[in-house]
């Protein structure tokens, strides 16, 4: 469990992002970085892209709970890799899930405590915005991306070994 570091640094850097955020921003008043990118605070009741976000509330025990499940899961995945010798050296399988770990649980501190998610970064392009994030939902698409890379890679290379 060598790469768990990463995902408490997940949780870390995202919690104390929005803390940051919830002090410098004001709800819905973006404040500009450069062309495109935005500082701007939001609050998200919803899944990814507000999904469920007017549901009347039973939404964030479900979403709480759905976290948590996912977490554990991860984690246990996590161990399971790091003590199978097959997969020990498989690093980027292992930083993959870590990251979404950590922005799981990053986000799941949010829904349990308030019972919506802090977001504050904002990209767009001209009048089109791509919808607000912060730094859990960038880990978790980062470790997204690593499993699909890495899923690549293994069909990659069981194909050489065939």
């Amino acid at each position: 469990m060598k790469w768990l570091w990463l995902s408490l640094l997940t949780v870390v850097l995202d919690q104390l992002s929005k803390v940051i955020a919830e002090a410098e921003l004001l709800l819905h008043k973006p404040v500009a970085v450069f062309p495109g990118f935005n500082f701007t605070l939001m609050y998200n009741k919803g899944a990814a892209f507000s999904f469920l976000s007017d549901a009347g509330g039973w939404q964030r025990i479900l979403f709480v709970t759905l976290s948590t499940v996912i977490s554990i899961f991860l984690l246990f995945w996590l161990k399971q890799i790091s003590q199978d010798a097959k997969q020990q050296h498989n690093h980027l399988l292992q930083i993959g899930i870590a990251f979404i770990l950590g922005g799981a649980i990053g986000n799941l501190i949010d829904r349990a405590t308030t019972g919506a998610v802090v977001d504050f970064i904002q990209v767009y392009y001209t009048s089109h915005y791509f919808p607000a994030f912060n730094i859990a939902d960038s880990a978790i698409t980062l470790g997204a991306g690593l499993l699909i890379l890495d899923m690549l890679m293994e069909s990659k290379r069981k194909k050489l070994t065939d």
